[in-house]
């Protein structure tokens, strides 16, 4: 299975604030969009082949705004693209890994996505994402 790092998903207070970083440095920005389903704001940051999620919680019961107010902003989740999502996710349930959530949910750019618990990553929040991209 070949797997690649598709992004980095950094939990933000404000999207505008923090563009300005990527704005100044020249680095492509996508448009902002809305995820309802996660009660978050974002854009995407073209590095090369790799994208910087910048995620603004639109809630204040949001999991971005929880994670703020824990541990402030900072890097919140890595994003590994897979070939084929439900494939990959069935064989991570059979195997016992623990996902955040059974159902692969679809998000910013009609990309389909999957969260592996932290528990089950060393820690870290994985989130896997379908298709070529």
């Amino acid at each position: 299975m070949s797997l690649v790092v598709d992004h980095l998903g950094v939990a933000v207070r404000s999207l505008s604030a923090a563009r300005h970083l990527y704005d100044t440095l020249g680095l492509p920005l996508s448009a902002e969009e809305n995820v309802p389903g996660e009660k978050v704001r974002l854009l995407m940051v073209k590095v090369g082949d790799l994208r910087i999620e910048l995620l603004e919680a639109t809630s204040h019961d949001s999991v971005i705004a929880k994670f703020i107010s824990r541990r402030g902003e900072g890097l919140h989740h890595i994003g590994l693209r897979v070939p084929n999502l439900a494939h990959t996710v069935e064989r991570l349930k059979a195997d016992g890994v623990r996902l955040v959530s059974e159902e692969i949910k679809t998000g910013a750019g009609g990309q389909q996505y999957v969260f592996i618990h932290p528990a089950s990553a060393s820690g870290v929040l994985l989130e896997l994402v379908g298709g070529a991209g």
